[in-house]
């Protein structure tokens, strides 16, 4: 009887905590955010590129309060967030601002099952936006800063029997402090949007084994027919062995092995199967970390065969190449904002919509705009097959604008703290998105953002990461360095500029702006470069603008971004409505004059 109460109580108790959370009202949602489910909110493994099999997710119910800044732990807390989306958005159920004088602490409980016992328990973090600080039962494990990369923590030590107490504390300047942001600001508007503040992807537990695979780094080579995979270990132990083995439909194709700290270097099979946008081929991994004849840890991954290059035409021009055929990458500029869940997709669903949408379209590229997603964002990718570029979200101030001649002005100077954070982020997303097959340029500055030290931060994302090109500042301030010249212009395509010596791309033009009423993020309050009434006049001015862009191509254009997938908070100038429900222009229209564009070189 006392068993049957005890559940009754929990029963009643878990109803009534659900019952507190609800999406906060006023604000345009998708159809995704009417299914959340608080039990199973993002309820998919959140790092596929490297898998377990055992795992906890922690998203959910979290108790919330914010206080100013410098305050002690606090005894009680101001009510309920779902985990994981930012304060300020809808799904949070508190759609409150945080600002650069309060701090935001998250609380929650929770146990482990009784068969981790014996095993290292790591706590993980998709991201949390900026500032991370970490307890368990009342014992620091960890502080973190960056706002877009996934952390962890080992909290073994500070575990106990039963019962866990976790809370992490959060602060975030947005726009008031250097660090890199993106288009989050305090007062939105224009093009600029919402802040996004605390935790906003997937926070879970892993059991690992005492000694464990930590990251992996895979690098294909397709010249070499060679695939190289990096393994750090917990531990450097030159007695342990390391092996890969390559699967296509379950069964192995390919293999090698190595002791411990040497990359495993893996002969692909003569029949190796590339991958691109219209076959986007992945192979399976299975990593065993061996001591002596041991397994000791295990984890599941993937890769592509695939060449991100570029080489001159018969026509002297420098084209892109895709596995060393030229292909003109296309694509819209993505942003990656959700009316319900900011920086946050509602659901895996969700985030699945816009990058088939994209492939719809008959694009075959992405420029993932001055944002991370999380790392299913770009599984999703490699699996559909789209070349993704890839900005570093942009900070701090900005330098003087001549986008259109080479720089002859002052460059900024930010202070030593500003770049050193810089540094630590960019480093960091580019190893946290080292292996996905889908990224094929990385982009350190959008326009003039943030610019600085263009020719020094372009070689160093180079030399970091040579098997990608390198486009130094799409838009910005140019200098002769990178493997590209990347051109702005609205609303239509234009070709102010050319190099000879690099690939010449259009990283955004378009943004035709059409209002639809009863879809829009503020009623009255709308944005576009330039406007139209009706989806057939939106329409023509696209393919207008195609047929021009079909020109430059031929001229020595090798790459274009339109301007933009979706309509973000007051911009009206994307291709879907923000909250996902109408394609404003004519679908079909598009996928033909794209896939015409996407084969031009062909």
């Amino acid at each position: 009887m006392k068993r049957i109460i005890c559940a009754l109580v929990i029963l009643v108790n878990s109803i009534y905590s659900f019952a507190q959370w609800k999406p906060v009202d006023g604000r345009i949602m998708t159809e995704w955010a009417a299914k959340t489910d608080v039990e199973k909110v993002l309820p998919e493994y959140p790092r596929p590129i490297m898998e377990r099999t055992d795992w906890m997710n922690l998203n959910g119910i979290w108790n919330y309060a914010i206080t100013p800044v410098g305050q002690t732990m606090p005894q009680g807390y101001d009510g309920q967030i779902l985990v994981p989306f930012a304060v300020e958005s809808s799904l949070s159920g508190v759609g409150k601002s945080l600002g650069e004088k309060n701090e935001l602490w998250y609380q929650r409980k929770f146990s482990l099952p009784s068969k981790w016992k014996g095993y290292k328990i790591l706590l993980h973090f998709g991201a949390v936006d900026w500032k991370a600080d970490v307890w368990v039962n009342q014992v620091k494990v960890g502080q973190h800063t960056g706002g877009f990369t996934p952390f962890s923590f080992d909290i073994t030590p500070a575990l106990q029997n039963g019962e866990n107490e976790l809370v992490v504390k959060v602060w975030d300047p947005t726009d008031k402090g250097p660090q890199p942001r993106g288009k989050q600001v305090g007062k939105p508007g224009g093009i600029w949007y919402t802040p996004v503040s605390g935790i906003w992807q997937t926070v879970w537990l892993e059991p690992v084994p005492i000694q464990s695979i930590v990251n992996i780094k895979t690098t294909p080579d397709i010249d070499m027919n060679k695939l190289m995979v990096e393994i750090m270990t917990e531990q450097q132990k030159f007695s342990d062995r390391l092996e890969v083995k390559v699967l296509e439909g379950g069964q192995m194709v390919a293999a090698g092995s190595s002791l411990n700290g040497v990359p495993v270097e893996v002969v692909m099979p003569s029949d190796v199967k590339w991958w691109s946008p219209d076959s986007p081929f992945l192979y399976d991994l299975e990593i065993n970390l061996y001591s002596g004849n041991k397994l000791i840890d295990q984890v599941k991954s993937y890769a592509a065969m695939r060449k991100y290059s570029t080489k001159r035409d018969k026509n002297g021009i420098v084209r892109l190449q895709l596995n060393n055929k030229d292909l003109f990458q296309f694509g819209p500029l993505d942003q990656g904002w959700w009316p319900d869940g900011l920086y946050t997709a509602p659901s895996d669903e969700a985030l699945v919509y816009d990058i088939q949408k994209t492939k719809d379209f008959g694009y075959n590229m992405i420029r993932k705009h001055i944002k991370v997603e999380p790392a299913r964002w770009y599984t999703h990718c490699d699996r559909l097959g789209v070349i993704v570029w890839q900005d570093m979200p942009s900070g701090d101030k900005n330098p003087e604008w001549q986008n259109r001649k080479y720089f002859e002005g002052t460059e900024f100077k930010r202070s030593a703290e500003s770049e050193a954070i810089y540094r630590k982020e960019w480093k960091e997303i580019i190893d946290c998105l080292y292996s996905y097959p889908c990224i094929g340029t990385w982009v350190p500055f959008n326009e003039a953002w943030g610019q600085f030290k263009t020719p020094e931060i372009a070689e160093w994302t180079k030399q970091y990461d040579p098997s990608r090109l390198v486009n130094p500042a799409s838009g910005g301030n140019h200098y002769t360095c990178g493997d590209m010249l990347d051109l702005h212009n609205y609303p239509g395509p234009e070709m102010y500029l050319y190099d000879a010596q690099r690939a010449t791309v259009l990283g955004e033009y378009g943004g035709i702006g059409l209002v639809l009423k009863n879809h829009l993020w503020e009623p009255n309050r709308n944005w576009g470069y330039i406007q139209f009434g009706t989806s057939k006049e939106a329409t023509d001015e696209y393919l207008k603008y195609a047929d021009m862009l079909k020109e430059m191509i031929a001229r020595g254009f090798s790459a274009a971004v339109y301007t933009q997938t979706m309509d973000v908070e007051i911009e009206v100038n994307g291709l879907i409505t923000y909250d996902r429900k109408v394609i404003k222009l004519d679908e079909q229209n598009l996928k033909r004059v794209n896939a015409e564009i996407c084969k031009s070189l062909e």
